[in-house]
């Protein structure tokens, strides 16, 4: 049966996890929202001026404004539901690491896209970010080992488990390329915040602690051995002392008369 030092389901500690919930589905949904609105807005702006350009210095710029540009109404919606899923996973499990990693996801997406891609395309949509939040969330749990971090690698593999493999060059027109830098992103931040969450309370089973009382007992009686062991051999009372002999003589030889030999 499990026990808690701290039990981990207490009402303040449900109200925290709500509470950590509805900041990450309101950040993911208002970004979402601001994805739609450029989308929009793109009808009266040519999106390749603000897309990366691979190996083009004027290209550059576009590596903080081409996440938010698509190209499609697909585009978009796809990015728009990978963005409301991950980042609500992400930022509900690891709010620390994931707003801190969240440039670093940004910027690896669009330099991925500028030092690998083709000269004369252009590279543009959130789909790098997206990556950068599932491979967080997946490098979380093999550094961090924690439940919370395995159960959240568990349920965004089971909806976006693809994205292992979409890193990689698979389908003609697709920009692998930011979803690569996006992902090393993810990862390179999950290395470098992986302690900034603190862990989340977790169930104690019986048998760990009959191996603590177990452990506890083995001290107590090594303890206590080395307490009554501990008397000096100077504080133990003599019964008997050797009786001084008079000079330097602590014996005498007696000398015996050689036998008769015939």
């Amino acid at each position: 049966m499990p026990s808690h030092d701290h039990p981990p389901d207490s009402a303040a500690q449900r109200a925290a996890d709500w509470r950590r919930f509805r900041l990450a589905a309101g950040a993911s949904a208002i970004f979402v929202a601001l994805l739609a609105v450029v989308y929009i807005a793109q009808a009266g702006f040519d999106a390749r001026l603000f897309s990366v350009a691979p190996g083009s210095i004027a290209g550059l710029f576009g590596i903080l404004s081409a996440p938010l540009l698509h190209g499609s109404l697909e585009h978009v919606v796809a990015n728009g539901v990978a963005v409301l899923f991950l980042g609500t996973l992400a930022g509900w499990v690891y709010p620390r690491a994931t707003l801190r990693g969240l440039p670093l996801m940004w910027l690896g997406s669009g330099l991925g896209a500028w030092l690998l891609g083709a000269p004369g395309s252009w590279h543009l949509g959130a789909s790098g970010v997206t990556h950068g939040l599932m491979f967080l969330v997946m490098a979380l749990a093999v550094l961090r080992r924690d439940r919370a971090a395995i159960a959240a690698t568990m349920i965004g593999f089971m909806f976006y488990g693809g994205m292992l493999l979409t890193v990689l060059p698979r389908e003609p027109g697709v920009s692998w390329q930011s979803h690569l830098g996006g992902a090393i992103g993810g990862i390179v931040a999950a290395w470098l915040f992986r302690r900034f969450d603190p862990a989340a309370p977790r169930k104690r089973y019986s048998w760990e602690l009959e191996e603590e009382q177990a452990a506890a007992d083995a001290a107590r009686a090594e303890a206590e051995r080395d307490q009554f062991e501990s008397q000096l051999p100077d504080d133990v009372p003599v019964l008997w002392t050797r009786p001084e002999s008079d000079g330097d003589e602590r014996g005498k030889v007696l000398e015996f008369p050689p036998r008769d030999r015939r």
